[in-house]
Formats: C-alpha cells, sequence, structure tokens
C-alpha cells in the first residue's frame, strides 16, 4: 500500500468505527475461504458485515481513543465485524465462534470509546436486536387494542345471535 491508499483505508475505518452500534474483533487464523465466505453471508443477511484490517491503521483510526486496553484487541491476524446496531455482528460473530472454533472471539468497541472483552462481546450477543426490541414494542402497543375491539365487538355479536334466534324461532 502506498500513503495515499493507506490514507484511505483509516479514513473508511474511521467511518466504520464511528457508524457502527459495535465492533466485534476477531482472530480469523486458519479459516478457509468459503468458511470466511459463509461469515460474511451470515453477517450480510443482518446488515453487519467483516473486514479484515491492518493493526496499525485501524489504531490510526482510533486515535488513541481506546488506550492499551484498546491497542491490545489489535494484535495477530484481526478481522472486524461491525453493523449498524451495536448486537447484529456480536450475534452473528459469536453464533459462528461456537461452531467453528478457528474464529476466536477478542474482544470489541462500544461507540467508539468503550472497550469491551471477549465475555463482553458474548453479553452483548445475548441482547435482543433493535428489530427484535421493535416488535415487542409494537406487541405491547396492538394488545390492548386489540382486547378493546374484541370486548366492544362481543356485545354486538351477542345481540346479532339474539335476533337470530328470535328470526328462525319465529320463522318455524
Amino acid at each position: 500500500m502506498d500513503r495515499a491508499q493507506k490514507q484511505e483505508s483509516i479514513e473508511s475505518l474511521k467511518s466504520v468505527f464511528a457508524d457502527a452500534g459495535a465492533v466485534v474483533v476477531t482472530h480469523y487464523m486458519g479459516l478457509t475461504v468459503a468458511e470466511m465466505t459463509d461469515l460474511r453471508l451470515r453477517l450480510r443477511k443482518e446488515g453487519a458485515a467483516i473486514k479484515v484490517v491492518k493493526n496499525t491503521l485501524a489504531l490510526k483510526a482510533l486515535d488513541g481513543k481506546l488506550g492499551d486496553k484498546g491497542e491490545k484487541l489489535f494484535t495477530g491476524p484481526v478481522a472486524i465485524a461491525y453493523g449498524p446496531d451495536a448486537v447484529s455482528a456480536a450475534k452473528i460473530a459469536v453464533q459462528f465462534a461456537k461452531e467453528n472454533d478457528k474464529l476466536k472471539l477478542v474482544g470489541g468497541v462500544l461507540d467508539q470509546t468503550n472497550v469491551l472483552d471477549e465475555a463482553g462481546v458474548r453479553a452483548l450477543a445475548t441482547l435482543p436486536s433493535l428489530d427484535e426490541l421493535r416488535g415487542k414494542l409494537i406487541g405491547l402497543i396492538q394488545a390492548p387494542a386489540t382486547k378493546i375491539a374484541g370486548v366492544l365487538q362481543a356485545p354486538a355479536g351477542q345481540l346479532a345471535r339474539v335476533f337470530n334466534a328470535y328470526a328462525t324461532k319465529d320463522a318455524a
């Protein structure tokens, strides 16, 4: 890489760290191309991505915001998984690491300032995603309205059945 390409890569990484809710740092040594492609596809389904990064460029992109703990994350062959929300990339990475022991979770970066260890990433993966939370919230909001509609319709339905019973009785 020449200097211009490195600067472009640093700017790209800065935007990744700024836009991602959380960045999961992994070691990918030993993964085959097929396994890495499988991981990429799983992440892409959730709107997330994975990128192999040079450690020095990632540290320059972070501008020393993470301190010594953050610098320790970026050693060895590092790939970062990131997504628009804080949970999606962590969930997929943790699930893939359970299935494939070659992918090692090192830690993570939350909101460009908080460093997570492996346990922190695993805890983050257990949280519900933004879409799941939205679904639960909509379900909670709709449940009372559905119950009210059912209660209001019940007397009218009973009244209609009574009228129908009288009509069939008179016809007979």
